[in-house]
């Protein structure tokens, strides 16, 4: 693990390092393209660990907890600005095909509109659009958004609504601190994102592929349909019986069915790897 500047190479070899405050780690062979995995609010690069390995056989896989999860301890402020930032960094000025999970794939939309020599394709699932007049507000990011409690308080919230009160308590004591202490970027992130629209439609120029499980929430199939309408030439996947976890839950399946699909759609050096 290492420090880097903004100029700097990141490393050619398997492993991870450090990025300032930003932890990232990238797999698989040095010279095949680059694939970045871009995780969702109150989640980690570990939540993208399994998709990765069905891909850094073939290519260069860049995963990176974003600031204030994980190991990328960071003081804010939690605005697209410095997600699109921190991303950009890490590609080190190297192309990439870009996949957002959440939360994720709006870092992925807004990074693709302000860098388009930097993205040669993007994929999402079950991308938030929060800012949306009609987006509703009774989420688990809506009500995290809105909690009158601390921002600590608004972290245990949410995940009790994600993974369930028996589970939450069941976790050790410190993973449950843990998972509170990430409550300001969650608040940050989740605020501005209602506040402030991170991209537009007529702005993403690159292939986009959006996708939802069939055993998704309402807001998040209609949200994708929504984007699919929105940006010219993009297309729609649907996952059988996959939830919103799919790139944990179903990393094969999502692998084969929207990461493979947005390689193809990326063209040469990407599509050249698949079979």
């Amino acid at each position: 693990m290492r420090p880097i500047g903004p100029a700097a190479r990141p490393p050619t070899c398997c492993g991870w390092f450090a990025l300032g405050e930003i932890w990232s780690e990238e797999a698989g062979r040095p010279d095949a393209p680059l694939v970045a995995l871009i995780h969702g609010t109150m989640d980690r690069s570990t939540g993208m660990l399994r998709l990765s390995r069905q891909l850094d056989d073939r290519f260069r896989v860049l995963r990176y907890d974003r600031r204030g999860y994980g190991r990328s301890v960071h003081d804010g402020p939690f605005t697209m600005d410095g997600q699109v930032d921190d991303l950009v960094t890490l590609l080190a000025g190297r192309t990439a095909v870009l996949i957002g999970h959440s939360y994720g794939g709006n870092v992925a939309l807004a990074t693709a509109e302000r860098h388009a020599q930097l993205v040669a394709a993007v994929g999402v699932y079950e991308t938030p659009l929060s800012w949306e007049p009609w987006w509703p507000g009774t989420t688990a990011g809506g009500a995290a958004r809105a909690t009158e409690g601390s921002p600590q308080d608004a972290a245990e919230q949410f995940m009790r609504r994600m993974v369930g009160d028996d589970l939450w308590d069941r976790l050790p004591e410190r993973t449950r601190q843990t998972r509170r202490a990430e409550g300001p970027a969650l608040v940050g992130e989740l605020r501005d994102l209602a506040d402030v629209q991170p991209w537009t439609p007529a702005g993403i120029a690159c292939p986009l592929l959006v996708s939802h499980g069939s055993r998704g929430a309402d807001h998040h199939r209609d949200g994708m349909r929504f984007v699919r309408d929105a940006v010219p030439e993009s297309d729609l996947v649907v996952l059988t019986d996959c939830r919103h976890d799919a790139p944990l839950s179903n990393a094969r399946l999502f692998a084969e069915q929207v990461v493979e699909p947005v390689l193809r759609a990326a063209g040469p050096p990407w599509s050249s790897r698949l079979g």
